[in-house]
């Protein structure tokens, strides 16, 4: 999705931002940073924008009152985009801002670094971006160097691995009206405090396009199936997941989504398809993300959710069974004598 092949870092500034509910303050360095060979700024090349190469989503900024200009980092970016020389007195408020929302317990403390860069290409264009990284995770390396008779051992404590970028997103400079172009990453995304950075800090929306359309409409049919289905038929796990094994075949198989075509190849029966129908435009009205009837399958979205399907059924603690094929291969029962359910698979020959 980005690349930066021909990218360069025109400045960069570092800052420290700790978290007020631990007492901690801010720091913020009085000029930027200064780059005085080519080899720190190729590794912070690395550092900051190699983990975006494989990003596929982009987001808009927003504001919960819809005027954009209400959003800190909208407006900061705005000006330096605008003014340039401002870069550094700019980067000292962005770094005040997440400081302000860094409120969360267990948001930890670290180096902000806010970098001007020129060239970064993303959907074939080449447009300057404005870049704010968070380090947090700090490693110890050693060192091994050459010594008279043989080799010195050595560490160095709270160092940065520039293969593990904590936090970072990219402004980039096209459709300002709509909030500009804005990818991210966020490696503890998993955990309880991390929605601070898209949410609280960044205040992001992520852009209705093919690729999310693709990824939101399976995201809401697993969750349709994984969750919703119990509640108005019996299914077993095997059911569910020719259910789901269906669908992934689907969207593998075709260009273009249809709704219609869709939940009637997948679902094919009338109540289940009303239901999903009405879960789905629950899900548009929480999240005011219109998803279209029709629309262009995207196939790294597809990818992307192939990774979390899951095919397995778990038998207690003894046995995995993967179903990838015909459900009707595989029956279930309940063993008197022995009190237990039972799974009978059919097969022509083992592999």
């Amino acid at each position: 999705m980005v690349s930066f092949f021909e990218a360069s870092l025109q400045d960069i500034s570092v800052h420290h931002v700790g978290n007020p509910l631990q007492d901690e303050r801010y720091a913020l360095s009085d000029a930027p940073l200064a780059l005085k060979d080519d080899i720190i700024p190729r590794l912070l090349m690395q550092y900051f924008l190699t983990p975006f190469e494989k990003t596929n989503e982009v987001y808009h900024l927003m504001h919960p009152g819809n005027d954009l200009h209400l959003n800190e980092i909208y407006h900061y970016c705005t000006d330096m985009f605008a003014d340039e020389s401002r870069f550094h007195e700019l980067s000292q408020q962005i770094a005040k801002h997440l400081y302000s929302v860094s409120g969360h317990p267990k948001i930890k403390a670290g180096e902000v670094y806010i970098g001007y860069f020129s060239n970064i290409q993303i959907e074939g264009e080449q447009l300057d971006a404005v870049g704010i990284f968070k380090s947090e995770t700090k490693e110890t390396f050693l060192k091994v160097y050459p010594q008279e008779g043989g080799f010195g051992l050595d560490y160095e404590e709270n160092a940065i691995n520039i293969n593990k970028l904590d936090k970072g997103c990219l402004i980039i400079n096209t459709q300002k009206e709509e909030g500009y172009k804005v990818v991210v990453i966020d490696q503890t995304n998993r955990s309880q405090e991390a929605v601070y950075w898209k949410d609280d800090f960044l205040k992001l929306k992520i852009r209705n396009d093919n690729f999310n359309q693709t990824n939101n409409t399976l995201s809401i049919y697993k969750n349709f199936v994984t969750q919703k289905l119990d509640d108005e038929f019996e299914m077993s796990k095997a059911d569910k997941i020719d259910l789901l094994n269906r669908s992934m075949k689907y969207f593998k198989e075709k260009d273009t989504f249809e709704l219609d075509e869709f939940t009637g190849e997948v679902l094919g029966n009338n109540e289940a398809i009303e239901s999903f129908k009405n879960y789905k435009n629950q899900y548009e009205q929480e999240f005011e993300t219109k998803i279209p009837d029709t629309f262009e399958i995207s196939d790294n979205a597809v990818k992307k959710q192939a990774r979390v399907y899951k095919s397995v059924l778990k038998l207690d603690k003894n046995f995995h069974i993967y179903i990838h094929g015909n459900k009707e291969l595989i029956e279930k029962g309940f063993d008197d004598d022995k009190a237990m359910n039972y799974y009978k698979v059919y097969f022509k020959e083992e592999q």
